[in-house]
């Protein structure tokens, strides 16, 4: 049954991604489930939702992790998300894996890996430093490959959308038209024939 709740969590996390993408902002998502008391309970409800908004806050730690770690704070009216699961489709960065860490989310749930700055296993794993005073539980690749396409399609038209506004290079830049040394011929004729 785990399997099943965290594809479809996920899918929550994609929908916010997919929003995040349309405001211009790097397509991340995000969604904070809390679970009933016990590891048995079934019940489950959302929290919180988010994409990333670092353009449109002008603040460079509005990730989507960050944003519905602040929202379910404020839902719950505590700082500690005990015997909650933060669903996100890129693996957490630095920041935001030391955040869940500090808000003590029970268990986070990524898509997509993140080779350059991956803070769960691809370029560090921050939560698995046993000396921490609280341990997160972390399951990666839950549809990554949605997560993965979704990220790679906007920055190829990112890149595309850059190309198409780069100004091209005259036709003559590289190669100076002979009309152009005309008036150089014509001087250094009019010079031969003195």
């Amino acid at each position: 049954m785990q399997a099943s709740d965290d594809e479809y969590y996920m899918g929550l996390a994609l929908e916010q991604a997919r929003l995040g993408a349309a405001a211009g902002e790097v397509p991340v998502g995000a969604v904070l489930v809390q679970r009933g008391s016990g590891q048995g309970s079934s019940s489950a409800r959302v929290l919180a939702a988010a994409h990333n908004r670092p353009i449109g806050l002008n603040d460079p730690s509005a990730h989507a992790e960050m944003l519905v770690l602040r929202q379910a704070a404020q839902v719950l009216q505590n700082y500690r998300l005990d015997d909650c699961e933060l669903y996100v489709t890129l693996e957490p960065c630095a920041m935001c894996a030391q955040a869940a860490l500090h808000s003590r989310v029970r268990r986070v749930v990524y898509g997509a890996r993140e080779p350059k700055s991956g803070a769960a296993g691809s370029v560090l794993d921050l939560f698995a430093y046993p000396a921490l005073n609280h341990q997160t539980e972390v399951q990666g690749g839950v549809r990554a490959a949605e997560c993965a396409i979704l990220l790679e399609d906007f920055f190829a038209q990112r890149r595309l959308a850059a190309k198409r506004v780069h100004t091209p290079l005259r036709p003559d830049a590289l190669r100076t038209p002979a009309a152009a040394f005309e008036p150089l011929w014509q001087a250094f004729a009019h010079w031969q024939a003195h």
